[in-house]
């Protein structure tokens, strides 16, 4: 069991322009269920969390969907992103995110995975990455209805697996003012790195513990003052 635990968002964080199949696995899992052919026009992804993004797919096409559906719609994009995305995806990774990984298992830390990405394919990104090994455990967009609750689940599931002390120190690390506002409603530590698509001003404006530009810019150290 491991004194720290450090919780990472995966796109715009971790990864940056591996979106296209992801995408595109959620308009073939809603086709696949309904007969819809959903787009993304005008709809934001940015800090969303995948099981919203189906619903406001769903309902810009002209569809509704109860949470049995929505489940189901999920399991289909999740086989569709599999299928669909195998390709190398190592160098979409942002840059120091490697270094950083690597340092926080040399240093004994426990590490998982906050994302809205469905679980399926945000465990496969990972795979993708090259980055899968570094990771104890996660929570996922299926998890909980709002990031704070998958944060909170990621936490918890962190102690049980017993990849972490009941008492551990926990910073979380995100690319949106969601990612920040989880950690706070938590009393968890957070940085935000401006790596995804927030503007770096109105990202540092949500009061982040750390602020960094990327990655590489973060020294490992301080996670574990």
């Amino acid at each position: 069991m491991r004194p720290t635990l450090v919780l990472f968002d995966i796109d715009g964080t971790l990864m940056r322009g591996a979106g296209a199949h992801h995408k595109e696995a959620l308009l073939e899992g809603i086709r696949r269920v309904t007969g819809l052919e959903a787009n993304f026009e005008g709809v934001d992804t940015a800090g969303k969390l995948d099981m919203d993004l189906i619903a406001a797919l769903l309902k810009a096409a002209g569809g509704s969907a109860d949470t049995a559906l929505l489940r189901q719609i999920a399991q289909e994009c999740q086989l569709a992103y599999v299928a669909n995305c195998t390709h190398d995806l190592r160098p979409f990774v942002c840059r120091g995110a490697p270094e950083l990984l690597e340092h926080l298992d040399r240093r004994g830390a426990a590490i998982g995975l906050v994302t809205g990405n469905l679980s399926v394919i945000g465990w496969r990104k990972m795979e993708l990455a090259g980055l899968k090994d570094f990771f104890h455990c996660g929570a996922f967009s299926e998890d909980g209805a709002t990031r704070a609750q998958i944060a909170r689940l990621a936490l918890q599931r962190a102690r049980e697996q017993q990849h972490a002390t009941g008492d551990c120190r926990v910073i979380l690390i995100g690319d949106h003012r969601n990612d920040v506002e989880a950690a706070k409603a938590n009393g968890i530590r957070s940085v935000a790195v401006a790596s995804g698509t927030m503007p770096a001003a109105e990202l540092r404006s949500f009061e982040p513990d750390i602020f960094v530009e990327s990655l590489a810019d973060l020294n490992p150290e301080l996670l574990f003052a």
